[in-house]
């Protein structure tokens, strides 16, 4: 349900959940318009209460799917804000989760206090309900952590990518670009891509070369001692 005005002596807790997605140029996040007070016509993070009777990982999966209607997705815990004025019906402890997911292959579609349910550009957001622009930095600079030392981005990437698609993906998490000899180089020497027998098609310029992760080789060298690092 919702939030409303309740006692200030009691302590409540919620979930909020980022879903970061790419279209193939910039990063996104997954967010909802408001129906109801407190903010309601502003943008937020699908968000709510915890239910007395549920532990957070269920009640983040929960809230996502009942605000969006995205299932199915792997919500990783990132940290707890608990300013004692974050929110403004009483004291509201919050647990912020956040999931890297293909776009093309999840379907959104807003229901209950979620007025609209839309995939907006991270860099154009200046500002969100309660303080869920905090908790997008702070989940996209631990984003920009995690891409650098494990290869959760190809969660966002089509199953069969170019080298110039995964070098964009980066570039636009990390805000920053990349010199693409030195990129190419320290990818394939991974050897965790699998070079497809394929080109691209129905593209105006030369077609590159496809590749694929493989899940498989990375355990296999991970436990060798390899470590993922851009």
């Amino acid at each position: 349900m919702p939030f409303q005005k309740e006692n200030t002596d009691t302590t409540f807790f919620s979930v909020d959940n980022i879903i970061f997605g790419f279209d193939g140029d910039v990063l996104k996040v997954l967010l909802i318009k408001r129906r109801e007070e407190p903010f309601a016509g502003y943008w937020a993070l699908p968000g709510d209460r915890v239910s007395i009777d549920e532990n957070l990982d269920t009640a983040a999966i929960r809230v996502l799917e009942e605000l969006t209607g995205v299932k199915d997705v792997y919500l990783d815990q990132v940290f707890t804000f608990g300013k004692v004025d974050r929110h403004p019906s009483g004291r509201v402890i919050t647990i912020a989760y956040y999931s890297l997911v293909n776009i093309e292959k999840v379907d959104i579609e807003a229901a209950s206090f979620a007025e609209k349910v839309e995939w907006k550009e991270v860099r154009e957001i200046e500002s969100l309900a309660f303080d869920h622009f905090e908790i997008m930095v702070t989940c996209l600079d631990r984003l920009k952590q995690d891409i650098k030392l494990r290869p959760i981005g190809f969660e966002l990437l089509p199953e069969k990518f170019t080298l110039t698609e995964l070098q964009k993906l980066y570039e636009a998490i990390l805000e920053q670009d990349l010199d693409k000899r030195n990129f190419r180089k320290k990818i394939i020497s991974m050897n965790i891509l699998n070079t497809l027998h394929e080109l691209q098609t129905g593209v105006s310029h030369r077609p590159a070369k496809l590749y694929s992760f493989d899940a498989v080789k990375y355990e296999e060298v991970k436990e060798n001692g390899f470590i993922f690092e851009l």
